[in-house]
């Protein structure tokens, strides 16, 4: 049986201060990488989900769900959820 791969990113959302992506970025010219413009970093997360069998409307509907109320605080984060081939 076929397994499908399901991408959930979760980020902070825009108005929301991230303080390990600021970090990372004053990080970057003590690293060596002062020759790039970087304007911002934010940090998130990944999840992959494996499914068994073909991803329809309705695994997409329940991924989305345990999105909304486990993987994500969509009081301060959003996310996404995709279908990777």
């Amino acid at each position: 049986m076929p397994v499908a791969r399901v991408v959930v990113d979760v980020m902070l959302k825009p108005e929301i201060l991230d303080p390990q992506g600021q970090a990372v970025q004053r990080a970057l010219p003590r690293l060596g990488f002062d020759g790039i413009a970087i304007a911002e970093v934010r940090q998130g997360k990944r999840f992959e989900l494996e499914v068994d069998g073909p991803v329809d409307d309705a695994a997409l509907t329940r991924i989305q769900e345990l999105a909304d109320t486990f993987l994500a605080n969509t009081v301060i984060e959003d996310f996404t959820v995709r279908v990777e081939s």
